[in-house]
């Protein structure tokens, strides 16, 4: 999404933010999406201890979903009454920095509080040489199955290909006409991002060596294939194109769906919600040559540049990435470690379901950093849910898309 619209506004704002009285200069903002209902909980405290440390000093948190955060922050920068501290998806990071909107950090930070993270998390937030954000979450996918529906439609092993997911899905779906062998996302966030798990298999790439969209090619007509038939056999359930990666999240804890492929988090919810559900976490299926690649995100928090309190917000930042907090932060959201120290720590060390998803990071990909990537993902999902409904053919729909995206590019 370019925020080329709000730059000016942005400036304007930034001029009005100037007026501030000096004492508010220990005052700071911070806008949080909220993951879970703990999210809000944790950012409270925090700001809480931080008040308590820091004598005179205020600092303000406001919870947004995150379906509206986006829509949020480019309302408040027009505005110019953004907060001094955002988290932000990383992969729009590239155009608050091409606007002028977000801050560098580096003078703020010295090499104690780099060398805490984990480089692979960092270094998406580094554009130019500069850092621009710190990754508050991170998290990689991997696929869940119900060991239960393995044992019942007598699975003894998990499959490792797509032709063995195949096979097993209509084993557990042979259990039951309410059972379905392999939950599939086809609506709202991320749509896109379950199709490259099979497009990544077959050797697919988002952007080809000249820059342009890689749709348009096997991989991503194989992949497509391979999701259609899925669907056209009765081997996920029924309208994907109206589940939500929740909505599927949901199936799979009730115990009717054999296999999907999520985020760390849906552990959490199994453990609070439904504890005796037996499952396991393995790694995404691999395509006919081997290939395989799970989803690397990372979200950040930046400091807006037109922040009139820009120390106190930078030593915020310094204070939520110590030990005890992310630890606490990590445990409760469900996300992974992006601290080095937390990662050894044995809450998630001794994890297995936590070590399933790090032993798939030297296989992760992450989204492209480039501008309008929001846009591409729609576009893709657009595609992708007409193809799965059978409104279109696959091999046109994809080409379609493909020059849209590239006119993106260009």
């Amino acid at each position: 999404m370019s925020l080329n619209w709000i730059k000016s506004a942005a400036l304007a704002g930034a001029a009005v933010a100037v007026l501030a009285s000096a004492a508010q200069a220990q005052n700071i903002r911070v806008t949080v999406a909220e993951y879970s209902s703990l999210t809000g909980p944790y950012f409270q405290d925090a700001a809480a201890a931080f008040e308590e440390a820091n004598p005179g000093t205020s600092v303000d948190i406001e919870v947004v979903p995150w379906d509206v955060l986006l829509q949020k922050l480019t309302t408040d920068i027009s505005g110019g009454v953004n907060a001094d501290l955002s988290i932000i998806g990383t992969r729009w990071l590239i155009d608050f920095v091409s606007e002028g909107i977000a801050a560098p950090l580096d003078e703020f930070m010295d090499d104690e509080l780099t060398s805490r993270f984990i480089p692979a998390f960092l270094e998406p937030s580094i554009m130019d040489g500069q850092t621009y954000g710190l990754p508050i979450a991170a998290s990689a996918r991997a696929m869940y199955y119900n060991t239960e529906l393995f044992e019942q439609a007598g699975i003894t092993e998990v499959p490792d290909t797509w032709e063995e997911l195949k096979a097993a899905a209509e084993a557990i779906g042979a259990l039951g006409d309410d059972i379905y062998g392999f939950g599939m996302q086809g609506n709202e966030i991320e749509t896109d991002v379950y199709f490259y798990y099979a497009f990544w298999s077959q050797g697919g790439e988002l952007l080809n060596e000249d820059g342009t969209s890689g749709l348009d090619s096997e991989a991503g007509y194989a992949a497509a294939a391979l999701y259609k038939s899925l669907i056209d056999e009765g081997l996920t359930q029924p309208g994907v194109t109206s589940y939500s990666r929740e909505d599927v999240q949901n199936l799979f804890k009730q115990g009717r769906v054999g296999m999907m492929i999520t985020a760390p988090f849906l552990s959490n919810q199994i453990r609070d919600e439904v504890p005796d559900l037996g499952y396991g976490v393995a790694a995404i299926p691999a395509g006919p040559n081997g290939d395989r690649g799970t989803y690397g995100v990372t979200d950040s928090i930046i400091m807006f540049e037109n922040s009139q309190n820009k120390e106190t917000a930078a030593e915020f930042l310094d204070f939520i990435f110590t030990h005890d907090w992310r630890v606490r932060f990590t445990d409760g959201e469900g996300f992974l470690p992006v601290l080095a120290s937390v990662a050894e720590d044995s809450a998630f060390a001794d994890d297995p379901d936590l070590s399933a998803f790090t032993a798939l990071l030297p296989d992760a990909r992450f989204a492209p950093v480039i501008p309008g990537w929001e846009e591409i993902a729609s576009i893709t999902s657009d595609a992708l849910q007409n193809i799965y409904l059978g409104e279109v053919e696959i091999e046109p729909a994809l080409n379609q898309a493909a020059e849209r995206i590239n006119a993106i590019l260009d």
